[in-house]
């Protein structure tokens, strides 16, 4: 017997998963990091505090088996940018995390010079600050880091397998098409977009597919040396891997720090689409998809992405105050009918999916006296509902093709009153997890494929279960009524920065 271990760097902490060679969940740790804030709309991490909480969850899992690990995963956070000396391994900066606004300026200046729609044709996103290009030209350019031979630009699985492996510098296609640098039809790093953005392409990481070798861990780990790294993908591309959806038409939603939902296509890459994103789901050897040949096959998907869900109620916890535990949210808000009117629009830092507009702000309107922080509470959750139900209809217009049902995890999939609310604003059937922990399982997943230690991705398909499934209800009238308030809401949420 044997262990996969997944480590799951997530925005606010690091989860390191252990799965045994049946896949069942077998042992578990995680630990937050600091969130720094220098000024409004700027959000760094530390890489030296991500690291070494990701070797601290290591060590507390490893001791929690007695099998030995027969490979490592890796899961990241995605369009965070970290700059660091491959030599020395000095980091140069704080990292810049996906929620980072300050290159909304420069976005605009390159939508103005007509950029968008080449950007849109080559990498299947959009010229918004999110993505990592006009984080790394900052960091070039304003930030004080120097364009040398040393100069490693890499998202964060690309910092931990450097770190890990005593300096391999890698990354995955998945995590690569988050960039706004590679061309997700080529399949490699684009000449053009790296000029674009004045970001050297030697500094920036190997691509390799997400199922295979990235390096084996060095010496002086939690784990023995030689343990193969052997599969990473991005965040929201594991969980889409980790619910099973691996055929086209597919979907899910991952209710995290945002949310993302997130849509198999299929191996042809579509056109761009107004409101979505194209990106990368995997790219993995034909044999783990149940094919034959050396050969390997991408799959693409549709995403929405939005910015702030559970971000929102840690707000509610630590801005407002109005709970002590995010846990509270929940109860809190069953314990009113409705939100009495108010709606919470949180765009805290701007606006994702399908609206990408870095200026808007949060907002709560509606309020009167009657109003109390129950209300409020319940309006948070419904933002989560409506925000998805905004992706959703772009996606099902641009497919033209109804969705079925939704695979759902995440934190906030264990409120009831949300999954209720999901399900009567799509009119489609939620089907939640048994394992909540899917972007973390699809990390395993994919590292166990690359080790041998499953040989192909159907077995497992198989062995996917929800614990929970609602069915949608309510009042159709009051409903539609609601997502045209919540519409109007949005609206008054848009473009409010200026500066």
């Amino acid at each position: 017997m044997s262990v996969v271990i997944a480590i799951d760097a997530g925005t606010t902490g690091v989860r390191a998963f252990a799965v045994d060679s049946s896949g069942r969940p077998v042992a578990r740790s995680y630990r937050e990091f600091p969130q720094h804030f220098p000024q409004p709309g700027w959000v760094e991490h530390d890489p030296g505090e991500i690291l070494d909480a990701t070797l601290l969850v290591l060590a507390e899992t490893v001791e929690l088996v007695d099998e030995p690990v027969a490979a490592i995963g890796i899961t990241d956070q995605r369009e965070t940018v970290v700059a660091w000396n491959r030599r020395t391994g000095e980091v140069l900066h704080r990292a810049l995390v996906w929620q980072d606004r300050r290159t909304a300026d420069r976005c605009d200046e390159l939508d103005a010079q007509g950029a968008l729609p080449r950007v849109r044709e080559l990498t299947g996103l959009v010229l918004d600050p999110y993505f990592s290009a006009s984080k790394m030209e900052w960091l070039l350019r304003d930030g004080g880091v120097t364009a040398d031979a040393d100069l490693a630009l890499g998202t964060i699985d690309s910092w931990l397998v450097w770190n890990l492996t005593g300096g391999e510098f890698v990354t995955d296609p998945s995590n690569a098409s988050r960039t706004l640098l590679y061309d997700i039809r080529r399949g490699e790093w684009s000449e053009e977009l790296c000029d674009l953005f004045s970001v050297p392409a030697s500094a920036l990481a190997e691509v390799r597919p997400s199922v295979g070798e990235f390096g084996r861990t060095t010496t002086g780990l939690p784990v023995p040396a030689g343990v193969p790294i052997s599969g990473i993908a991005g965040d929201q591309q594991a969980s889409l891997f980790g619910q099973a959806c691996l055929e086209p038409g597919m979907a899910k939603n991952t209710y995290g720090t945002g949310s993302f939902v997130l849509l198999n296509v299929g191996t042809e890459c579509p056109e761009p689409t107004e409101g979505l994103l194209t990106t990368v789901a995997w790219e993995v050897p034909a044999s783990v998809l149940g094919g034959a040949g050396s050969d390997t096959v991408t799959h693409y998907a549709l995403e929405g992405a939005i910015f702030s869900t559970g971000s929102a109620v840690q707000w509610l916890r630590d801005g407002l105050e109005i709970i002590e535990d995010a846990a509270e949210c929940g109860p809190l808000a069953e314990s009113v009918d409705d939100t009495a009117g108010v709606f919470v629009v949180p765009a805290f830092t701007g606006l994702g999916s399908p609206y990408w507009d870095p200026r808007a702000r949060a907002s709560i309107v509606g309020i009167t006296r009657g109003a109390t922080r129950a209300h409020v509470a319940r309006a948070v959750i419904e933002s989560m509902a409506l925000q998805t139900r905004d992706v959703v209809d772009a996606m099902t217009a641009a497919s033209d093709q109804p969705l079925r049902s939704l695979r759902v995890d995440g934190g906030a999939s264990a409120m009831r009153l949300l999954l209720q609310l999901q399900a009567d604003q799509l009119g489609v059937t939620i089907e939640r997890s048994a394992i909540q922990e899917t972007t973390a399982l699809g990390a395993a997943y994919l590292a166990g494929l690359g080790a041998g230690v499953w040989a192909d991705a159907n077995d497992m398909a198989a062995t996917w279960t929800s614990d929970v499934t609602v069915e949608p209800g309510g009042d159709a009238e009051a409903i539609e009524a609601t997502y045209r308030q919540w519409g109007e809401a949005v609206r008054r949420s848009r473009g409010w920065a200026r500066d």
